[in-house]
């Protein structure tokens, strides 16, 4: 019987790497939130993990070498994801649209969701561990 850890972790090492760009993101967005004509970024996390598990997809090819072109709607994990811009609740005179505490907000609950995620991976290890182990 073989070991599939890509199976075993799921997607939490995908969202992992996501909520981690996204906190560099948010980060970034807090230190420029004096820069004039600054644009708040932010991507749909959601949407983008959904879209690397497959979900809402009918039939998902498989890559049979590494030089082979991905096709249109089938994201990588280590790619990007789409950046959109925010829409400001209030604009400001200086054209920033960085709004602080909705940044800070963001940034609080992506911590939260990564520090969970971070949570059921170590104990997803364990498990494993645990049953190599025959405990």
């Amino acid at each position: 019987m073989s070991l599939s850890l890509d199976k075993a972790f799921g997607i939490l090492p995908a969202s992992v790497k996501l909520q981690d760009r996204r906190s560099e993101l948010l980060a970034s967005n807090l230190a420029n939130a004096d820069t004039p004509n600054y644009k708040s970024r932010d991507y749909d996390f959601r949407g983008t993990l959904a879209a690397i598990e497959g979900r809402g997809k009918g039939l998902a090819l498989v890559q049979t070498q590494s030089n082979h072109l991905p096709l249109p709607g089938q994201p990588d994990v280590n790619s990007v994801p789409d950046m959109l811009y925010r829409i400001p609740a209030q604009p400001a005179l200086d054209g920033n649209t960085v709004d602080p505490q909705l940044e800070r907000a963001a940034f609080a609950e992506n911590a939260m969701h990564y520090q969970s995620t971070l949570e059921f991976l170590n104990r997803r290890v364990s498990g494993i561990r645990a049953a190599l182990r025959r405990e």
